[in-house]
């Protein structure tokens, strides 16, 4: 089983707005946030990741950068790994969202929803499953590890897939600013290893030494 590291991207200034960001361009790490990614190459620096994946946002790739510097690895973009298309909703005070009945079907009954001039979350869930299967065929030996970075939600949900959580429980989840997520994942199962795992990452030591 190879494992495969979901990585958040690191803190922003515009979740300060009250607004939501979907796949506004131009949102990038504050200070915060470019510490949290440093912090992250450096505790990753001597596990043998293989591959490092990225979702296109200026955020993600902000985040990417310090592993792949630390590893030498080019970043490998896919589209695949963006944010939520929130459509309508992108730009939107929270506040004024949090007001819509639509909005508690978003938070409780998730699968049933899709944003208006956007994705479903089902679609939502099915792009970054597709993505990831794609990532575990290519880098299929047991000593195989991959980096991916990307967004919240998306990494909830795909941890919801290969746990077999419905759909509908995935905001039970917890997946903060500049966190790791580790998957031991093949064809035939899948093994949480660590949930919203902040540096240092200790459990990785033991990786380094079947290396």
């Amino acid at each position: 089983m190879p494992l495969l590291l979901l990585i958040r991207h690191g803190e922003n200034d515009y979740v300060k707005t009250g607004k939501m960001a979907g796949r506004l361009p131009g949102v990038h790490l504050n200070e915060r946030g470019q510490k949290q990614a440093q912090a992250l190459g450096e505790a990753l620096t001597g596990v043998p990741i293989k591959a490092i994946y990225s979702s296109p946002l200026d955020r993600a790739q902000e985040t990417a950068r310090p592993i792949a510097d630390s590893h030498k690895l080019k970043i490998m973009t896919d589209i695949n790994l963006l944010d939520t298309d929130v459509g309508d909703w992108q730009g939107k005070s929270l506040k004024s969202l949090q007001q819509l009945k639509a909005w508690q079907i978003v938070q409780k009954a998730p699968s049933r929803f899709t944003f208006p001039g956007g994705e479903s979350f089902l679609f939502l869930q099915q792009r970054i499953v597709n993505m990831l299967e794609g990532v575990v065929k290519k880098h299929n030996k047991p000593q195989d590890i991959v980096a991916v970075v990307f967004h919240a939600d998306p990494i909830k949900l795909a941890v919801s897939h290969f746990l077999g959580l419905p759909l509908d429980h995935f905001q039970r989840l917890s997946c903060d600013t500049g966190s790791l997520t580790a998957i031991h994942a093949s064809e035939s199962g899948a093994n949480l290893v660590k949930l919203n795992q902040r540096p240092p990452f200790e459990f990785l030591s033991q990786e380094k030494k079947h290396k």
